[in-house]
């Protein structure tokens, strides 16, 4: 006797695939328009107070779907307001997801992966190893999980006006659960965010970059940290797979054909006597010379084992300036939540059979949208 299916979690069906569940049920398809209403704009998760639904199609959906939120394993509040979550994925692993509070403006930042494969060697998430990659509704459920969490309305006063792709991971190495995720977040039955309201940040898989732009509309972070090849090579190793010259063509094609506002942010990790010195801030220049471009400068946040120390504010200063000359929009991150380890690059989780993958074994070519 065959087992029954286990129930499907809708946060992991965008509108395109829950209306094609719909129409299987012999269901009209603005049905699923309505379901995801209700979820992402109502902040729903039962399915009998959807009461624009007949009460049979409650008891079908209830039957065969749920909505099912990420377990919280713990909370963490900084002097600063930003906010982490640990969020339990499964039975070994859990992410981190971060909100980060900056007067009107809320962002939260969202991991796509458990763990890391990409190596860099300034990470803390990197040096945790790499476990598997997050599906769409694991995704998806970080952002339903803060929006309930920070207790804000799902329709207006709304907490979250920003998402961004920058927590564990590398969202282009999980781009078939991330694309749905993206569609989510942007549609208007959705999440309902603005294209320029979502950025996926990437160290730099130049095929998926290639694809993102024919397949979603939405803003773009490059994990630069470096402004020759000798150095990336060191500091950012897929750089070894897809060269500065690779990229920063990718870079162009991104942008190309895109309204006047289109740019790229560039992130820029600050490392003393590494990557700050004013040469390597010519050399950033000449290479984004021409480009739609903002450089954000990241001071270096630091964690148990590494060998890294964060710039000198002067430095930081001084690297700045040589861009702001060569008029090059550029701006220094604000650390935020280093008292908890939530700033950037110090995200860990909880991460079980770590697979030291190396940069040759992540597929970037198979996978299909």
């Amino acid at each position: 006797m065959m087992a029954a299916a286990s129930p499907v979690n809708l946060f992991g069906l965008d509108r395109t695939a829950l209306r094609a569940r719909f129409l299987d049920m012999g269901e009209p398809p603005y049905r699923a328009d309505q379901v995801m209403h209700w979820i992402y704009r109502r902040g729903m998760d039962d399915f009998g107070a959807m009461t624009n639904l007949g009460k049979d199609l409650r008891a079908q959906l209830a039957g065969h779907f749920v909505i099912r939120p990420p377990e919280l394993l713990t909370e963490q509040v900084s002097q600063d307001g930003t906010c982490k979550w640990v969020l339990r994925v499964d039975a070994r692993n859990a992410v981190e997801t971060v909100f980060i509070p900056e007067g009107s403006r809320g962002t939260l930042c969202i991991s796509s992966q458990v763990g890391c494969a990409m190596d860099c060697s300034f990470c803390s998430t990197g040096a945790q190893g790499f476990s598997r990659n997050l599906t769409t509704a694991e995704i998806v459920a970080q952002v339903w999980f803060a929006s309930k969490a920070l207790g804000g309305n799902f329709q207006t006063a709304r907490a979250i006006s920003n998402v961004v792709f920058m927590g564990m991971g590398e969202p282009l190495a999980n781009y078939a659960e991330v694309l749905p995720t993206l569609r989510i977040l942007l549609d208007d039955h959705g999440f309902g965010l603005s294209k320029r309201r979502v950025t996926v940040s990437t160290s730099g898989l130049v095929p998926f970059m290639d694809r993102l732009r024919e397949d979603c509309d939405t803003a773009l972070a490059v994990s630069l940290h470096a402004p020759n090849d000798e150095l990336r090579n060191e500091l950012v190793p897929i750089n070894r797979k897809y060269p500065l010259a690779e990229l920063m063509a990718a870079c162009r094609r991104y942008t190309e054909q895109k309204d006047r506002k289109a740019h790229i942010v560039y992130e820029y990790v600050m490392l003393e006597g590494v990557n700050d010195r004013t040469e390597h801030a010519l050399q950033l220049a000449k290479l984004l010379a021409g480009l739609p471009a903002k450089v954000n400068l990241i001071p270096f946040n630091p964690f148990p084992g590494t060998e890294y120390r964060r710039s000198k504010l002067e430095q930081i200063r001084n690297f700045a300036g040589v861009l702001y000359a060569k008029d090059i929009l550029t701006t220094t991150r604000k650390t935020r939540g280093d008292d908890i380890d939530a700033a950037c690059g110090q995200l860990v989780g909880r991460v079980h059979n770590r697979q030291r993958r190396r940069l040759r074994d992540i597929p970037v070519h198979t996978v299909h949208s």
